[in-house]
């Protein structure tokens, strides 16, 4: 999701109030694809986004990188509201499933938590580890959900019923964890068996065995994954945000996402620093997260689409 370069505190960020905010939808549009939704809309200022997940309705969630509140906003409007307050921790990479329940993972606060997205209450909470540690993304499989720590070597495994402790599954194999930051975005595998991640810090993606943590690296003929961040696999393509770069790579695996090939990048000249992406239909959206600006209670942030 981010580096740690790009963990930007302010007074002014952290005062943003969990209190309902309402901002209007922006005026660029098209009517392809879903009538005249938005290519383009406003998050609350100051709010910080990282992540973000949509479900099967026309409702995007984003998760605030400044005191972990969870931002909904329509699709179809561009509009939206808080719907659950934050801890005061960062809410970053973030998966909802068909109940409307939001995993999200808790950054340097070493947690995740899940949040029903229908009263904003929080259903579980779990505390994987300690400093130091970045709990960055997360990822929902029949087997259960799970997160990424980009500064240690675990996945950190949570049961889809909520009950149960977590388990810490190691990462061995040929991902070695180095300074810097390392795993981030995480995603299935096109045949459903398997994970893939990103190491952030070489640019290289993994595949990884739920079930053991052995991890092989994925052969992408030679491209790397520079600023490597959110992941999303729907069919056998995947689409890889590359933050810094301002660009979505996409590829095409084999079923068993041990290889794949460039197909294509997107971009749009309203990217400022995206990190995580979501699709509806034939769209995908990105939020800004605007890593390095001087957030102030002024700073605009916005979510922008892309054509898949």
């Amino acid at each position: 999701m981010l580096t740690r370069r790009a963990l930007i505190t302010s007074s002014a960020a952290a005062a943003l109030t969990a209190a309902t905010v309402t901002v209007p939808g922006a005026a660029s549009a098209h009517g392809s694809g879903h009538r005249l939704f938005p290519d383009s809309f406003p998050l609350p200022n100051a709010f910080q986004p990282e992540g973000i997940a949509i479900g099967r309705a026309p409702f995007a969630y984003f998760g605030s990188l400044a005191n972990g509140d969870i931002y909904r906003a329509n699709l179809a409007t561009g509009r939206g509201k808080i719907i659950s307050a934050g801890p005061g921790t960062p809410s970053v990479g973030l998966k909802i499933d068909d109940r409307g329940r939001l995993f999200v993972a808790g950054g340097a606060a070493g947690n995740g938590r899940v949040v029903d997205t229908h009263s904003g209450r929080i259903l579980a909470s779990w505390t994987f580890a300690t400093a130091p540690t970045f709990v960055n993304d997360v990822v929902l499989t029949p087997k259960g959900a799970f997160f990424t720590d980009s500064n240690q070597p675990f996945l950190y495994k949570v049961p889809l019923s909520l009950r149960g402790e977590p388990v810490k599954l190691p990462l061995t194999g040929d991902l070695v964890y180095q300074t810097g930051f390392n795993v981030n975005g995480i995603a299935r595998t096109p045949d459903g068996r398997g994970l893939l991640v990103v190491q952030s810090n070489t640019a290289t993606l993994f595949r990884v065995d739920p079930d053991t943590g052995v991890t092989r690296a994925v052969d992408l003929g030679g491209y790397a994954l520079t600023n490597g961040d959110g992941l999303l696999t729907i069919g056998r393509t995947l689409y890889v945000v590359q933050n810094r770069l301002n660009q979505v790579a996409v590829f095409a695996l084999d079923k068993r996402g041990l290889s794949g090939r460039l197909t294509g990048t997107r971009t749009n000249p309203n990217f400022d620093v995206p990190t995580t992406v979501a699709a509806f239909g034939d769209r995908l959206y990105l939020p800004n997260a605007r890593f390095g600006v001087t957030v102030t209670p002024d700073t605009t942030y916005s979510a922008n689409v892309v054509k898949r």
